[in-house]
């Protein structure tokens, strides 16, 4: 794994996963943009936006924690709880780190407020992340409480999404890893799946393959529904041993230094039922039709209509979603998925060289029981899409 070492202001020393230069870039745009919206300052809670600006890397999100980023050049602050201030020393940029303790009546967004008046930001119009896992409706209303006669909150929830949307050449490398470790899972996965054993043992080949090839937990899942439970969308608890004529649907996001990539694939246990075979091949190809129109310039919504243009012509109007993928980045639990933008239909957001997406076809029968869905990631090049797969689309048979 790649490590760069950088210094902050004050001279302490942290490892990165990218050159300083890379981070320094990113924080530009940044207050570029808090200025474009005449915004002094931004509050920090995705923890994605932690790791992207700074390479601060936590699962502190889950509590309170947020991070300052003024309009201008001042230090950046992370406020934090102790376990998690070893790791904002060593692995962020955050110049000044801020501790607030565990305690009856605790309340860190009243330290929130007593920093930026430290800043002098009284009045000010300041912009915070709200479509984030690390900010839950509680701790919004603790914030809203203490700082709404201190100043104007406004949703700057975009300010960071929009840059990290398209990805630079070095975290395409880490896309590229990840790739990799998830067309190991699958490999593995299909190689463990028969009839006798249960379907979390398939779960564990396709972990151990991702974490055995230097990989780090996923982001969410892996997705392993067999039987009934593979027309399901989500995953669900409980094992279940695979009978002599079976079915799997497995999908999973691999994650290398926290950039996911998805995968969806289908495997029939014996010999698969002729429905079974007729969806999967028309998910096939509407996949590959999916990934052709995926140009740059091209609205993202363009993809989705090919999907819903193709599946409902051959009779899937009913067993079909209605969205068909999702933008990919690094992300933490619960999800993998990196949203917005969302591949659904009339989505005008322009492709552009940079983005990772995963595209896939999920059909699922609810009346007779069979499923059929494939899917890969894409990278968006000058000239269309590139699968960053190496393995074929196939039904695979065991």
């Amino acid at each position: 794994m790649q490590e760069h070492r950088a210094t902050t202001r004050d001279g302490r020393a942290v490892t990165l996963r990218f050159e300083q230069a890379e981070f320094a870039a990113r924080l530009a745009r940044t207050r570029a943009e808090l200025r474009r919206r005449d915004l002094a300052a931004l509050l920090v809670f995705g923890q994605e936006t932690h790791y992207y600006l700074t390479g601060f890397d936590t699962a502190g999100y889950v509590f309170y924690q947020v991070g300052i980023i003024t309009a201008d050049e001042r230090a950046t602050i992370v406020l934090t709880r102790r376990p998690d201030l070893a790791q904002a020393r060593d692995t962020s940029l955050y110049d000044d780190i801020r501790v607030w303790y565990d305690g009856e009546g605790a309340n860190p967004a009243q330290e929130l407020r007593a920093i930026l008046a430290e800043l002098g930001l009284g009045g000010a119009r300041i912009g915070i992340e709200l479509a984030t896992y690390g900010l839950t409706g509680f701790n919004h209303q603790l914030t809203r409480d203490a700082l709404d006669d201190f100043c104007a909150l406004v949703d700057a929830s975009d300010v960071v999404r929009a840059q990290r949307v398209t990805k630079s050449f070095a975290e395409i490398a880490y896309v590229r890893r990840s790739a990799a470790l998830a067309d190991d899972a699958i490999v593995a996965m299909v190689g463990a799946a028969r009839a006798g054993v249960i379907d979390s043992a398939v779960t564990a080949a396709g972990v151990s393959a991702m974490l055995g090839g230097g990989g780090d937990m996923p982001a969410g899942g892996p997705l392993v529904n067999s039987g009934r439970r593979a027309v399901y969308g989500r995953g669900v608890c409980g094992p279940r041993k695979l009978d002599a004529q079976d079915q799997l649907m497995l999908e999973l996001g691999a994650s290398y230094c926290r950039y996911n990539v998805c995968i969806e694939h289908s495997v029939a246990i014996g010999a698969p039922k002729p429905r079974q075979v007729f969806m999967f091949e028309t998910a096939r190809d509407t996949l590959y039709a999916m990934t052709e129109i995926a140009r740059p310039g091209a609205p993202i919504g363009a993809i989705a209509e090919v999907f819903l243009a193709r599946l409902d012509k051959a009779g899937f109007a009913r067993q079909r979603f209605a969205a068909c993928g999702y933008s990919l980045g690094a992300t933490y639990r619960p999800t993998w998925m990196d949203v917005p933008p969302m591949i659904h239909a009339g989505n005008p957001m322009p492709l552009q060289p940079g983005m990772t997406l995963f595209p896939h076809v999920m059909l699922g029968d609810m009346e007779e029981g069979v499923a059929a869905g494939v899917g890969y990631t894409i990278l968006i090049t000058e000239t269309g899409a590139e699968v960053l797969s190496r393995l074929p689309l196939e039904l695979h048979r065991r």
